[in-house]
């Protein structure tokens, strides 16, 4: 969710009076699948931590902890449910069976780095966790991607503006954080993206040879 949705004055006002736990359940129930802003109060917290009001090794541990956690439970969300939904909802849109076993083989295949790196990509971060546990994605290898993609993830998201909140203000350091959320989109993109257009392409050039 943007920050269109709630005022930042009324998320300021939020991660102070809840300070770590803001955090912690902020980014825990967006990464189970609930549309809230919990990216947006990650990133207050590694402000709130630069200019002293909070410590950063809790920011940072509520950040992980909470995306890591909210991960697994999405993932059991989707697992335990998912599917049956997802095909009714395939359904309406005219989406055969066949299809839909396709995308979710696709996914399944491109799962371990569409878990790490789905956390960084804003709408994705809901789907991501839910759609491995649809895709019935082995839960060892879904454990280790969530714990180092929550790692990697907090670490960036809670260091990056407790440093640059020394220099620039809060809009700018969070103007700053959306700019390299769309580097890091655009990467992980090609990195899953290409593989697959290679691949798709693949046959044909056998054909034609």
């Amino acid at each position: 969710m943007t920050l269109e949705f709630i005022s930042l004055e009324t998320l300021q006002l939020f991660a102070k009076e809840y300070g770590y736990w803001s955090v912690f359940i902020g980014i825990g129930l967006e990464n189970m699948g609930i549309p809230l802003p919990g990216e947006a109060l990650t990133l207050l917290g590694g402000f709130l931590a630069g200019s002293g009001e909070l410590k950063y090794k809790w920011v940072l541990f509520g950040a992980i902890a909470g995306s890591f956690m909210g991960n697994n439970i999405g993932y059991i969300i989707g697992k335990v449910g998912g599917l049956p939904l997802l095909r009714k909802i395939a359904h309406l849109f005219r989406i055969s069976d066949e299809k839909l076993d396709e995308t979710r083989k696709k996914f399944l295949e491109n799962a371990p780095k569409a878990v790490f790196f789905g956390r960084f990509v804003t709408f994705f971060r809901i789907f991501a966790a839910p759609l491995a546990g649809i895709v019935e994605m082995p839960f060892p290898l879904f454990f280790a991607c969530n714990l180092a993609g929550a790692a990697v993830w907090g670490s960036v998201t809670v260091t990056l503006p407790f440093f640059l909140g020394r220099i620039f203000p809060l809009e700018e350091v969070l103007k700053i954080m959306a700019k390299f959320g769309i580097v890091v989109f655009v990467l992980a993109a090609a990195w899953i993206i290409v593989p697959i257009w290679l691949e798709s392409r693949q046959p044909k050039d056998e054909t034609s040879s």
